[in-house]
């Protein structure tokens, strides 16, 4: 079994925020992949659905518990299920990575996302791989919560669904067992 989380924060409020793009992922993931709708779940505090790649079932998570809490939802879901932090694959924003630039590695640090490092804290390891959607630099008239809260505007809509899609085709490459190491894609160059 594997593991596909997307990070963000639960409520109509932070739709399609730059901090989202992990949810967005997350739905995008879902339909490529024929899943039914994500549902709630109790235990973890998250909205799940399932399918099957390569005869693997597939578990694709958005925890509802807001970003600085992530790891409570994948922690349990990987104890629950058994699943090995080599199987759990988180999709999140990265302000640190110019907007249309998707970047996936098979383990590192947090860096400075709160919702990583509540992961890699909780999970005791963080021995696992990520797909980071870059949500480009901070302006520095704006702090960096106002800044990953904001909405993006309506002239990056389609950069940033691009690269969700960017994302969303690491995430199936891992899937189907292809290994990727450290790589870098943009937008344009798809």
């Amino acid at each position: 079994m594997k593991l596909i989380v997307g990070l963000g924060n639960p409520g109509v409020e932070y739709r399609d925020t730059y901090h989202n793009v992990g949810f967005n992922a997350a739905d995008l993931l879902a339909s490529r992949l024929s899943a039914v709708a994500f549902l709630p779940d109790r235990r973890s505090n998250s909205l799940l659905t399932d399918a099957i790649v390569a005869r693997d079932k597939v578990l694709i998570c958005k925890p509802q518990t807001y970003m600085n809490l992530s790891g409570d939802a994948v922690s349990e879901l990987a104890r629950y299920f058994k699943i090995s932090t080599e199987n759990i694959l988180v999709v999140y924003d990265d302000i640190d990575i110019a907007k249309g630039t998707v970047r996936a590695r098979t383990d590192g640090s947090a860096g400075t996302h709160n919702g990583m490092r509540d992961i890699v804290c909780k999970l005791g390891s963080s021995s696992f791989p990520r797909v980071r959607v870059g949500t480009g630099f901070r302006p520095p008239y704006m702090g960096l919560a106002e800044y990953v809260l904001s909405h993006f505007p309506q002239s990056e809509r389609g950069l940033m669904a691009d690269a969700c899609a960017l994302a969303c085709d690491f995430v199936e490459e891992w899937l189907r067992g292809e290994k990727w190491g450290d790589l870098t894609r943009t937008v344009n160059s798809k």
